[in-house]
């Protein structure tokens, strides 16, 4: 893999954290099922319950 660079594969949020983008998760090619804020593949290895609240969640529906 690539050095990442920010702006393009990450970000760092309010909190000093750092969040990976889209890009970064499609070129990564899978869900690595930690519930990422951008994950393009619909959280796929996210277990339940989890899975469906942060699918809630990303499409704005209310529990």
């Amino acid at each position: 893999m690539s050095k990442l660079i920010e702006g393009i594969d990450f970000y760092y949020n309010e909190q000093g954290f750092m969040v990976l983008t889209e890009k970064f998760h499609l070129e990564k090619g899978f869900c690595c099922g930690n519930g990422c804020k951008h994950c393009p593949y619909d959280y796929e290895a996210v277990p339940e319950p989890r899975r469906s609240e942060l699918l809630a969640a990303k499409n704005n529906i209310p529990d």
